[in-house]
């Protein structure tokens, strides 16, 4: 896998029925190493050891219902009363982060109405803090240590 603009971490990896596996340490179990994998468990592995984000308040593949139709935010940062205050998406680090990654994680803070969005692909970050009251956003020179996060509202 490609060296990401992330920091290194311990990784486990294993190999099961011809597929190679990386556990994840949210989830407590092993998924299929895909190159959007990769990028998931280096950043949220950075967000813990480097942000001070609690694991306990970080979901991976946390689930969405709008009626029929089932979405999935790549990871969810909650505060201490579970709501949703920050969503992650993530790409390989081959696709280029555009429009439309930041067209499908506004869609998702539709439904969550989340103070900040992530968009990583491993070698690109971007974040902005959502401006509820003026319906704007700001973009952010760098990822918020967990300790400054302050809701916008």
């Amino acid at each position: 896998m490609i060296r990401l603009n992330l920091p290194e971490y311990e990784i486990n990896v294993v190999e099961r029925d011809g597929k190679r596996m990386i556990f994840d340490f949210l989830r407590r179990k092993y998924v299929a190493l895909t190159p959007e994998e990769w990028v998931r468990q280096h950043f949220t592995h950075f967000l813990v050891s480097q942000k001070g984000y609690p694991k306990t308040l970080l979901a991976n593949e946390a689930q969405l219902q709008i009626g029929d139709k089932h979405l999935r935010c790549d990871t969810v940062l909650y505060n201490k009363e579970m709501q949703p205050l920050m969503i992650v998406e993530y790409k390989a680090p081959q696709i280029q982060l555009q429009q439309k990654t930041f067209d499908q994680i506004a869609a998702y803070n539709l439904l969550l109405h989340a103070d900040f969005l992530v968009v990583s692909n491993g070698l690109q970050h971007y974040c902005c803090q959502m401006v509820y009251e003026q319906r704007t956003y700001r973009f952010l020179t760098e990822i918020p240590d967990y300790s400054t996060l302050t809701p916008c509202r």
